[in-house]
């Protein structure tokens, strides 16, 4: 039964390339599995922690990194800028410090965490799956970075993906050798592709795109995935 009270709070988290902040939120009942939750292009934006407290209230600690650093924007070419100027190298070193942030929080049940990301950050909860094997769990939505490459044979995680039919970054064929590159891996996922949206349709802070009755069938697809995985 989803918790409706999350508590959700700032930190720090120390990587070898220095400090960074976070958000945190932890479900009323004081305890659940663990949730990595990354940002679009925008960065550790209000909606983001807004992420974190919904999956709270669904029973998880979901933790969102601030991979930017501090800069966020609501400007999509300053957003574009962002995305292209992220040093991957060390995305990938603050994601591994964030996994043990996590795992570190005494909310967290379970030796195993999950994570979620959209559009950046849908391709990134990949990379982060490849790059530690205690992510058992990803769910990527519509995730695109043309920087990113990902050694799915690391990955050990299962993956749910989360895609829209009408999405002007990632076309049909995307999907597809997404899906193929994850079954030659001998990586188990199932890619969903919901009808009649757009790019960002979970995204309630964009009513351009945003699609409620979708996002709501999708959420209840990633609360369950991850329900099942990480419980």
């Amino acid at each position: 039964m989803a918790d409706e009270n999350p508590s959700g709070r700032e930190i720090r988290i120390e990587s070898e390339d220095g400090e960074f902040a976070a958000y945190v939120a932890t479900p009323a009942a004081g305890r659940g599995p663990g949730l990595i939750v990354l940002q679009e292009w925008w960065g550790l934006v209000p909606q983001i922690r807004a992420v974190c407290d919904r999956l709270a209230r669904a029973g998880f600690v979901a933790l969102a990194p601030d991979l930017y650093r501090g800069e966020s924007t609501t400007d999509p070419d300053e957003a574009g800028r962002l995305m292209m100027a992220l040093e991957i190298d060390r995305a990938g070193r603050d994601l591994e410090a964030t996994v043990e942030a996590l795992r570190r929080e005494s909310a967290t049940t379970g030796s195993r965490v999950g994570c979620i990301g959209f559009c950046m950050g849908g391709q990134l909860a990949l990379y982060a799956a490849c790059r530690r094997s205690e992510i058992g769990a990803v769910v990527d939505c519509y995730g695109v970075h043309p920087n990113v490459l990902l050694d799915l044979e690391a990955c050990r995680a299962k993956v749910l993906g989360v895609f829209a039919e009408n999405d002007e970054f990632i076309s049909r064929a995307d999907v597809q050798r997404l899906d193929e590159a994850l079954s030659n891996a001998g990586v188990e996922a199932k890619l969903l592709t919901y009808a009649g949206v757009q790019h960002a349709f979970l995204n309630e802070a964009r009513p351009d795109v945003f699609d409620a009755d979708t996002a709501a069938e999708a959420w209840h697809d990633i609360e369950t995935f991850f329900e099942a995985e990480l419980h």
